[in-house]
């Protein structure tokens, strides 16, 4: 598959929401960053942490489903760019924290690279403030 092949069907595997076969999308070393400041966050967002591997793909989608309300969760793509090897995604996440039962709306920009039909790099930009403040505990981080 070329670039904006595996990056349809990735996008189509994550609407399914069928985790083994997403992770099946990627190569054995993956480039991947979540643009989140530093610090420690796997108590609140368990899935902010370093992957590279397609297990570690497979847990972080798992994690996102298991802390989300399914039935209030989803994700609008604004665009596909695709330059050679790269891809960029633009969209929209809406979705229910399952601990606080908050709705947010975070956009994100997700940075692809495609080698020889798997992904190799995965580099997403969010809003990482609202959803630190849908799964926030106490009130200081809650939405004013």
């Amino acid at each position: 598959m070329d670039t904006r092949e595996t990056v349809d069907e990735l996008l189509r595997r994550v609407a399914a929401g069928d985790i083994e076969k997403i992770a099946e999308l990627y190569a054995d070393d993956v480039d991947w960053m979540l643009d989140w400041p530093d610090g420690d966050y796997s108590q609140t967002v368990p899935w902010i942490r370093h992957r590279s591997t397609p297990a570690g793909v497979a847990d972080h989608f798992r994690l996102i489903a298991e802390n989300h309300v399914p039935d209030e969760s989803s994700a609008t793509v604004g665009a596909v760019l695709v330059d050679g090897t790269d891809a960029m995604v633009l969209g929209r996440f809406h979705n229910t924290a399952k601990t606080t039962g908050r709705r947010y709306v975070a956009a994100f920009a997700l940075h692809l690279t495609v080698e020889h039909g798997l992904i190799t790099r995965h580099h997403v930009y969010e809003d990482s403030l609202a959803v630190a403040r849908a799964f926030a505990t106490d009130d200081r981080s809650a939405p004013a």
